[in-house]
């Protein structure tokens, strides 16, 4: 079986050519073939040597997962179908904006974690993705963006991504390993070069690998709260009881030591009757006392059978007022994408589920 060489960030590449007797600076041209200027035949890699190109073409891939559909909302947001085999596939989405255009990447087929206001989740567990398949959705959407109406004319070097967050669908610090090589390869200079402050993991909450990431690579950092206190969030997000909110916002504290960013992103979807009240908010305020944080509320964005509404525009606003009038940055997240499925929390792929889940719901109770 032939190895696929975009399982490998720089300096994995680097050892894997030293073990077929070449020389480890041989990583960084690889690096920008297949990285920075998307080819991905190693005939075209013209500043390598015909043997030795003839050599990995023998002993190795570059092996991308295949785009089963591709879809555009009326408001320019795109979202890819990209199959993982059995049967299987994940979403990506690609958001643009004015002075931004944002890639939303995946990180497991499916979720295990059963928030009980998301799409994914519900869809259950199938894997966890290999890092080819995590840097393979931008590398995808790149050659796609670089093919379309409006982008087609643009300069190589210019770049059409200049963010990715990892929000599609799975638990990020889940798929630790790979997650972390992927956003490794995002972040070299030889492959995409993003900032630290324009790479965002987004996590519900799992606190050892947080600690991991502080240490191994710390980008941005968001976390899907979700709710004010325990009690609710153990309803609605359950690795809220493993790692309650006194743990996690310890855990928030230690990673703004290294974080690229002096504060952490609050997510907090707005859950019509269950988490948005004036009350909610003011325990929010003192759940989040000690950590510097901006806050992103997220107005729920249906899906069949989800037991949730969102709630009104009124309580929306006076749950965002009360966190402003005590300093904080708010902003409401633009719902974008949603005639395709592809807004926050809507993102369900294809999963066939190992866990063998039942999800026989009932209301969730609102704990004030």
């Amino acid at each position: 079986m032939t190895v696929n060489l975009l399982d490998f960030n720089q300096a994995q590449l680097a050892d894997y050519f030293k073990g077929i007797g070449e020389k480890p600076f041989r990583a960084k041209q690889l690096m920008r073939w297949m990285h920075h200027f998307g080819v991905n035949d190693f005939a075209q890699m013209t500043d390598i040597a015909k043997s030795l190109r003839e050599k990995l073409a023998a002993e190795a891939s570059i092996t991308l997962p295949e785009v089963q559909t591709e879809q555009v909302s009326d408001d320019g947001t795109r979202k890819w179908l990209i199959g993982t085999g059995a049967g299987n596939g994940v979403e990506t989405v690609f958001i643009p904006e004015d002075d931004r255009g944002t890639l939303c990447v995946s990180s497991q087929v499916g979720c295990a974690l059963e928030c009980t206001f998301c799409s994914t989740g519900r869809q259950g567990f199938n894997r966890n993705l290999k890092v080819s398949e995590i840097i393979g959705q931008l590398w995808l959407a790149n050659r796609s963006l670089r093919q379309a109406d409006g982008y087609d004319m643009l300069p190589p070097g210019d770049r059409i991504i200049s963010n990715v967050v990892m929000m599609g669908m799975g638990e990020p610090l889940a798929n630790y390993d790979n997650v972390v090589t992927a956003m490794q390869i995002m972040l070299d200079d030889s492959a995409y070069g993003l900032s630290r402050r324009r790479v965002t993991l987004s996590t519900s909450g799992l606190v050892p690998a947080m600690d991991r990431l502080k240490e191994d690579c710390p980008v941005a950092l968001a976390v899907s709260l979700h709710a004010p206190n325990d009690a609710l969030r153990d309803e609605i997000v359950p690795i809220n009881k493993k790692y309650p909110l006194k743990e996690l916002m310890a855990a928030c504290q230690r990673y703004l030591v290294k974080a690229p960013r002096d504060f952490v992103t609050f997510e907090y979807v707005m859950l019509d009757g269950v988490n948005d009240s004036v009350e909610h908010a003011r325990q929010l305020l003192q759940t989040v006392r000690d950590v510097p944080c901006k806050f992103n509320l997220i107005p729920f964005n249906p899906f069949p059978d989800s037991g949730y509404e969102t709630s009104r525009p009124d309580n929306i606003r006076r749950f965002r007022d009360v966190l402003m009038q005590a300093g904080y940055v708010v902003t409401t997240r633009k719902t974008r994408g949603d005639d395709i499925d592809a807004a926050c929390g809507q993102l369900a792929g294809k999963v066939q589920d190992k866990t063998r889940r039942t999800f026989n719901r009932i209301p969730v109770e609102v704990v004030t």
